[in-house]
């Protein structure tokens, strides 16, 4: 594998200008601040193109591509000075725009970085792209990461250093990325903050490649032959020692080939280093580099593979979600594609029949069904029809009914006012229910819209349709309320006393007699009784019923519970009745035998009229709501959206669906050209 076509593998996806969604190996520059780490990416690429200064220079990170070109037949050019015809860098936030001079790379690199940071050292993710063609690099690609630092400086926030740490770990945590991990010379190896924070994610250090800078300025009668031999800290990729330029160097302006032959002198002629000089100096570093990108490469092939295929598959169904790498050429075709997929899916979720039943949560016609069976349901059983009735008012509709003269029996037209009155209760639970099954039909159109991509392409198409199916169920809402509240006036309308569930008024006189005769009973047993003969004697009848003449003394008679006792003396000075009349006062037996019986009839069909509305509700609201909706809706939305005059309006494409059709046809060529660069390895 070449590096041509490493070079092409790499930069697959930076030539499109959007993000690379595969990890493709880099190589990540990692070292504390004044290690040397812009000046040995600078003696790499052999130019003087690195802002300079103190404090934190690197204040984002710069992925710095290399690429080795040579000059093509016909390209004529002489180097002068700064610029060279064959060698130029590029940067990605200016596409098309070649650099010759390599000062210019220098003042754009610090130009954007204060776009984005300010002029007070502040730091940001958001890197810098920049590619470098020259005939003098080998083709590698490089992270240059701020350098770790301890303590704020100017306006620099306090958490710094954790901010860097995070940024710095974004990176080097990638398993495809090379650590370059630089340390100076000079320092105690040991407190190598880049060899340390390289340990976290790399234990075994086999994708650390260390570089020791500064060798020059060692102490006489010491080096680093220790640490090359992996007596100190050892690194499967072992260390690579270099020179760069001092600061003295860069203010007389001296080049970095000039730099790059100091180098290879000093390696040579050092008495630690001239008989391994060949594995010293920035020239090895580079071709070290590239052999284990390209190592690191053939290793990680086949799950790059793997997630290519992934990556390409995922942007083609994208692609084709927004009607292919052209767009739909016919809106007619298009809108009605739309309405027909819509109905369809409307229908099944209606039905349960959808392919995405959901296992979490009920969805759909189940959440109907929960309507229905659930809250409406219980709803309705859940009123009493007492509850607002209470016994002196059920005595004074029995009282009213009778008119001028006394009732001998309990009349029909008091159970037939009360049961009325209780049965129009009915008709708000059944039209909430109408309500909830509407809200139930707006939460499916709205899922069905956020799951249709192709709603996402065009928004006015999304508002109209949705406001065309709004308005349509709407519209339904008027005959369904209107049934169903004839269905809750037809049960109050007609009282069908003759129902086989119904209990007869004989049966309910029976019924509450034979619990009145029960009641007195047990109250007896309790009274004072005697025995004689073997019976069982009442005390009154032991009394020899002295006590008649007072007992009709004080008869209430028919009207009595309408006056408490108090009132006596009043009654029989003959005043008028007061304007309003109330019941007051205790239950005669007659009254409570007159009150059980009517409760228990009104009971007994307010039953059977519960179980009629909680069976005919839900069907009213499914035949001219749902079922009807799911009939007559692509008829609503042929008539509403199929119109000649709306249709170009109505499939406009939003610029972001633009846009991004751009991108993912662009993507799918990078991926293409991806795959077929793998499959070429």
């Amino acid at each position: 594998m070449d590096q041509s076509l490493i070079s092409t593998y790499t930069y697959a996806f930076n030539d499109v200008g959007i993000q690379n969604p595969i990890d493709l190996p880099q190589i990540t520059v990692l070292g504390s601040q004044s290690s040397g780490k812009s000046s040995v990416l600078e003696n790499i690429v052999g130019r003087d193109f690195l802002p300079r200064g103190t404090g934190i220079v690197t204040r984002r990170p710069l992925i710095l591509q290399l690429i080795n070109r040579m000059p093509e037949s016909g390209e004529v050019g002489e180097p002068t000075g700064q610029t060279n015809p064959h060698e130029w860098g590029e940067f990605l936030h200016l596409p098309g725009e070649k650099f010759h001079d390599f000062q210019r790379i220098r003042d754009e690199i610090v130009r954007d970085t204060e776009l984005k940071t300010g002029k007070n050292a502040g730091i940001s993710a958001q890197p810098i792209n920049l590619r470098i063609y020259s005939p003098h690099v080998l083709t590698l690609t490089l992270v240059d990461l701020p350098g770790l630092t301890k303590n704020p400086v100017g306006d620099q926030p306090k958490d710094i250093e954790r901010q860097i740490r995070d940024m710095l770990l974004k990176y080097i945590s990638k398993p495809n990325a090379i650590i370059l991990a630089v340390t100076a010379a000079n320092t105690d190896l040991a407190n190598s903050d880049g060899l340390k924070l390289a340990s976290e994610v790399d234990i075994d250090g086999s994708r650390t490649v260390g570089v020791l800078t500064k060798v020059d300025l060692m102490d006489e009668g010491t080096d680093v032959v220790d640490i090359l031999a992996g007596r100190v800290i050892p690194l499967r990729l072992g260390y690579v020692p270099v020179v760069n330029r001092g600061q003295r160097d860069i203010d007389t302006k001296k080049t970095v080939a000039a730099a790059l032959d100091a180098e290879h002198e000093f390696f040579a002629n050092h008495p630690s280093y001239s008989s391994k000089a060949q594995f010293c100096g920035t020239p090895f570093l580079a071709r070290k580099l590239s052999t284990i990108l390209m190592h690191h490469i053939r290793n990680t092939l086949p799950d790059i593979k793997t997630r290519i295929q992934a990556q390409l598959k995922k942007f083609e169904l994208e692609l084709a979600s927004l009607g292919g790498a052209m767009g739909d050429a016919n809106a007619s075709n298009a809108v009605l594609t739309i309405i027909t997929d819509f109905c369809n899916d409307f229908r099944q979720v209606i039905d349960g029949n959808s392919n995405d039943l959901s296992v979490n949560e009920l969805a759909g016609g189940a959440r109907i069904s929960f309507v229905f069976h659930e809250l409406f349901s219980s709803g309705v059983k859940s009123i009493d029809p007492f509850d607002s009735v209470k016994d002196t008012d059920i005595r004074t509709i029995l009282y009213n009914s009778s008119g001028s003269s006394p009732a001998l029996f309990v009349t029909t037209s008091a159970f037939e006012v009360i049961v009325k009155q209780q049965i129009r209760r009915l008709e708000e639970p059944s039209l909430k229910c109408c309500s909830l099954v509407y809200d139930e039909l707006v939460r499916i159109l709205s899922q069905l819209i956020a799951k249709n991509t192709q709603f996402r392409r065009f928004p006015a198409l999304r508002e109209r349709f949705n406001s065309v199916v709004i308005h349509f169920f709407k519209r339904c809402m008027a005959p369904t309320t209107k049934l169903v509240a004839d269905i809750v006036a037809a049960e109050a309308c007609y009282l069908n006393t003759g129902h086989p569930d119904f209990l007869s008024g004989h049966r309910a006189v029976s019924i509450v007699t034979e619990r009145h005769m029960a009641a007195q009973s047990h109250s007896t047993a309790t009274s004072g009784t005697e025995i004689r003969g073997g019976k069982t004697v009442p005390s009154s009848v032991l009394n020899n019923n002295k006590d008649l003449d007072v007992d009709i003394k004080e008869s209430t008679g028919f009207f009595g519970s309408f006056f408490p006792n108090k009132n006596k003396a009043k009654k029989s000075m003959m005043e008028p009745p007061p304007p309003s009349l109330k019941a007051t006062g205790s239950l005669t037996d007659r009254e409570a035998i007159e009150t059980d019986v009517i409760k228990l009839l009104i009971s007994s069909y307010y039953n059977i009229t519960k179980r009629t509305i909680i069976d005919m509700v839900p069907k009213a609201i499914m035949l001219n709501l749902v079922n009807f909706a799911k009939e007559s809706m692509q008829r609503e939305l042929l008539q509403s959206l199929y119109q000649q005059d709306i249709l170009k309006e109505l499939m406009k494409e939003s610029d972001h669906v633009v846009a991004r059709r751009r991108e993912c046809v662009k993507m799918i060529g990078a991926l293409e050209k991806a795959a077929e660069i793998c499959a070429t390895v």
